[in-house]
């Protein structure tokens, strides 16, 4: 593949990206802060005005009339439904750093978490259930979990999918493009096959930079046309998206919509107070927790 040079690019942020695949500036294992609407438990979703069947398929999110979705304050009541956040799934190597270990679940660690959730009795959503949930009140399957996995990382697709694939769990995989093809990443292909199989495709920019720092073309850059590459290559729409390091500003979120995109998923920080469908929270998957202490933050972060 041939980088073009981006008024953003910096050669060092795409070797701190290939080499750690890390979207956080913080540690994951740090304490999360509750938003005062958070609840520990997450409940079943009311079903009020809403299809009876938990499980029926949820509606494409640009079909839902506007004045059928809920107010923000409607949405920010709403129990949260945990969201977690994997980056690379593998043994741990000797030059790893320990923040790195963060953001790097070991494979049997994986495992455990996933066998947990699934002896647990939790069910993953993907982003379109989890849509019709916060604007219409429409219901989730009891003891709702969403399975994230940002940066393309080849691991994502050899180890972690089997995994899933086990329990019957479906994930949201989102992908920089930059990487697509790259020794240690997912191809084309691959990413067709996740997208094929039933996961779902988001877009995670072109090569990982800061939402922040954005100017003039840096949307075209790094949002519209790796966008457009994830259509091209799933055949369908893209209406996700996950803030690079979780990091994102007010600016944003009306690029974002000029854009298509319904929604987008920043880390732990709280919820925008004006547009939290654009301010979804998930927590980053430590890779030094285990089953039980992911349940725990499981249900003291959300």
């Amino acid at each position: 593949m041939k980088l073009t040079r981006t008024p953003l690019f910096v050669a060092s942020m795409l070797a701190t990206t290939l080499a750690l695949s890390g979207c956080e500036t913080k540690s994951a294992a740090a304490s999360e802060s509750k938003e005062p609407s958070a609840v520990d438990t997450v409940a079943t979703a009311p079903a009020a005005a809403a299809p009876a069947n938990p499980n029926a398929p949820a509606p494409d999110p640009k079909t839902i009339p506007a004045n059928k979705i809920a107010t923000a304050a409607e949405i920010l009541a709403r129990p949260q439904v945990p969201i977690l956040c994997y980056h690379q799934v593998r043994d741990w190597k000797p030059k790893d750093s320990k923040n790195a270990k963060d953001y790097i679940v070991p494979v049997a660690q994986f495992r455990d978490q996933m066998k947990m959730l699934a002896d647990s009795g939790y069910h993953t959503i993907l982003p379109d259930q989890l849509y019709a949930y916060l604007t219409t009140g429409a219901p989730l399957p009891s003891k709702p979990v969403m399975l994230t996995f940002d940066d393309t990382d080849l691991d994502q697709f050899t180890v972690a999918k089997p995994e899933l694939d086990k329990y019957g769990f479906k994930g949201v995989f989102f992908i920089m493009t930059v990487s697509l093809g790259r020794p240690r990443y997912m191809s084309k292909a691959q990413v067709k096959e996740l997208s094929d199989q039933g996961h779902v495709i988001g877009s995670h920019t072109w090569d990982h930079h800061n939402v922040k720092k954005y100017q003039g073309e840096d949307w075209v850059t790094q949002i519209e046309k790796p966008t457009k590459t994830l259509e091209e290559i799933t055949g369908k729409k893209i209406n996700y998206f996950a803030y690079p390091f979780g990091l994102w500003n007010p600016e944003a979120i009306p690029e974002l919509k000029k854009r298509g995109f319904v929604s987008a998923f920043v880390l732990a920080e709280k919820r925008d107070q004006q547009d939290p469908l654009f301010t979804i929270r998930r927590i980053i998957a430590s890779g030094y927790w285990s089953p039980r202490t992911l349940h725990n933050s499981m249900k003291n972060s959300f």
